[in-house]
């Protein structure tokens, strides 16, 4: 990219109220038993977003809940009720990251409330109380790619996934929890890059900079009466993750 495109690029997002940028990292397949290794590059495509690799000094959630503000950076404010930001426990060992917030999220301005939310509220502490680890959702932290209710629940576009994408960048980064979960091929594409399915990818460990990122499908997925197979799958990438995280 060129100084003249750069500078454009860079120009556009601060219109926005963009001021920090973020530069990916490789995503990193963890093979069982061995050392990471970087899985193969993406094929190239245009990168607006290529500057800074670290959060700012002094970063908390807090702060990056006031960043936002009543955000009207992409089009997605437009059909909002609220904000859905996150929840959970600011020093959370595991964080799970979705695609976007629903109807009820919408509503109620937190991340899974709804139907999929109450199967990974389930899912979470239910997996957990098996395995013998007084864990609870309040314990973990949860939250989106996006931050607004996309129309009728449509996959979030690049564009908007560009934007929001630095607040949930920042928001990992102000956590640094010890293993994410990302739920769904939304959530993987935004921290991963990569573009295979969540079939090919669950139970597989990859890393998002240098913290190890386990892919699974999204509870909505599984709350489909077909898909049993991938009910069991689920639980057994959830509880790799307990185990790794808490053991």
């Amino acid at each position: 990219m060129n100084r003249e495109l750069l500078r454009q690029y860079l120009s556009f997002y601060q219109d926005l109220g963009v001021h920090t940028v973020y530069r990916r990292g490789p995503a990193v397949i963890e093979p069982p038993g061995g050392a990471p290794r970087e899985s193969p590059p993406p094929a190239p495509a245009p990168e607006p977003l290529a500057l800074f690799d670290e959060a700012p000094a002094g970063d908390s959630l807090e702060k990056i809940r006031a960043d936002i503000g009543d955000c009207k950076r992409c089009r997605l404010h437009e059909g909002r009720n609220k904000i859905v930001f996150g929840s959970g426990s600011e020093r959370a060992k595991l964080v799970f990251v979705g695609e976007g917030p629903g109807a009820d999220e919408d509503a109620q301005g937190l991340p899974f409330v709804g139907r999929a939310g109450q199967l990974l509220t389930q899912m979470i502490e239910g997996t957990a109380k098996k395995e013998g680890m007084p864990l609870l959702r309040k314990d973990v932290y949860i939250c989106n790619v996006v931050k607004c209710r996309p129309p009728e629940n449509r996959t979030p576009l690049p564009d908007e996934m560009e934007i929001c994408g630095q607040f949930l960048y920042r928001q990992l980064a102000a956590i640094r929890p010890k293993a994410i979960c990302v739920l769904g091929a939304t959530a993987a594409r935004a921290l991963l890059d990569r573009k295979e399915g969540v079939t090919r990818m669950r139970g597989n460990w990859y890393r998002w900079r240098d913290i190890p990122v386990m892919v699974t499908y999204h509870p909505s997925y599984l709350l489909r009466p077909y898909n049993q197979n991938a009910k069991r799958e689920a639980w057994e990438d959830l509880k790799k993750v307990l185990h790794y995280v808490y053991d």
